[in-house]
């Protein structure tokens, strides 16, 4: 028998609370209220999670037009523009909002630094949901730097008056170096008072980071259009291994692994932990293998579902609340 090729899963992987409240709360809403249930774009960005939504009467639109005024409709993970609220409200819409509260977070930084006079430098890629929703707090206070380059060239009403946030699921590297050339550009602008990126993307990222060099191949499982898996890959590559982003095991091509006797698999935030089985199962059929947990921390987030979704235990507990417990 040849030997074992190793497959390390490096941990944490997989869902974060943020994920897990914004899809319980679609499934809460289903049953509740049962089929349809609108969520304007997808609530979380992994095609599993939104296929299966969608085979049990989920509708995803794109415009709150779409939306019946007798159907709930809920806000995606990634948030939304205050105006988008406003329409909502206009058209009395049966609206819930999924916003990850660490999304909200960045939300609340950018309107506190605008009512203070501040331009806001977003540090994020154009395009991406939660940078529209961000933006959209304060649009005409706010500016987008999607690299050093922007911020070497960026050029502002004053700038004494500034403050830097940041997209949630951007490499910590990546934002480091953006923030450090505003910082030489702007001696006076001002941080957030946290990081904005979040601890699931950074642990995600510090966990690949522990265990990449010891791979010959780095297999993340996640959608294209899934921010943090495609910083994952990012960081693999930039480490000097190769790296594949998979929306599940049926897109593994066997030639990949031909030669990698060390193969490391992890999944971005938002896709499902069944899916990491069953890449492992996948490898494991093309010969014996010895698979290795290792881990860099321990995750006990929990976020707090809306008021009107909540089972009566929990209200009577307590708990969960709003605010992470660790790490």
């Amino acid at each position: 028998m040849s030997r074992p090729r190793r497959v390390l899963l490096p941990s944490p992987r997989s869902f974060c609370a943020g994920v897990e409240r914004a899809i319980d709360i679609v499934e809460r809403l289903l049953e509740r209220h049962g089929p349809p249930v609108y969520v304007r774009n997808q609530i979380v960005h992994n095609a599993h999670v939104v296929g299966g939504l969608e085979s049990r009467g989920v509708v995803f639109v794109s415009d709150l037009d779409e939306v019946p005024k007798d159907a709930p409709v809920v806000f995606s993970a990634h948030g939304v523009a205050p105006a988008v609220e406003s329409e909502a409200a206009r058209r009395g819409l049966d609206a819930v909002d999924a916003t990850c509260p660490l999304v909200s977070k960045v939300h609340a930084e950018a309107g506190r630094a605008a009512d203070a006079g501040d331009t806001v430098v977003l540090i994020g890629h154009a395009g991406h949901e939660e940078v529209v929703g961000t933006m959209g707090v304060a649009p005409e206070l706010t500016v987008l730097v999607e690299g050093v380059e922007d911020a070497e060239r960026l050029v502002v009403p004053d700038p004494d008056r500034l403050t830097y946030l940041a997209q949630t699921t951007l490499a910590v590297a990546e934002v480091e170096r953006i923030a450090a050339a505003l910082r030489r550009r702007f001696p006076k602008i001002k941080a957030p008072k946290t990081d904005d990126v979040c601890y699931a993307t950074t642990n995600r990222q510090a966990a690949l980071a522990a265990v990449v060099d010891e791979a010959d191949l780095v297999l993340v499982v996640g959608s294209v259009n899934s921010s943090n898996s495609n910083r994952l890959v990012e960081l693999a590559c930039e480490s000097g291994t190769e790296a594949r982003l998979i929306d599940g095991a049926h897109e593994i091509d066997p030639r990949w692994l031909a030669s990698a006797g060390t193969v490391a698999v992890t999944a971005g935030a938002s896709a499902p932990p069944p899916l990491v089985d069953e890449v492992v199962s996948v490898i494991a059929s093309l010969g014996p293998i010895e698979v290795v947990e290792r881990s860099v921390a321990e995750e006990q987030v929990e976020f707090l579902l809306p008021q009107r979704l909540r089972k009566p235990e929990a209200v009577t507990r307590g708990e969960p609340t709003d605010v992470p417990r660790g790490p």
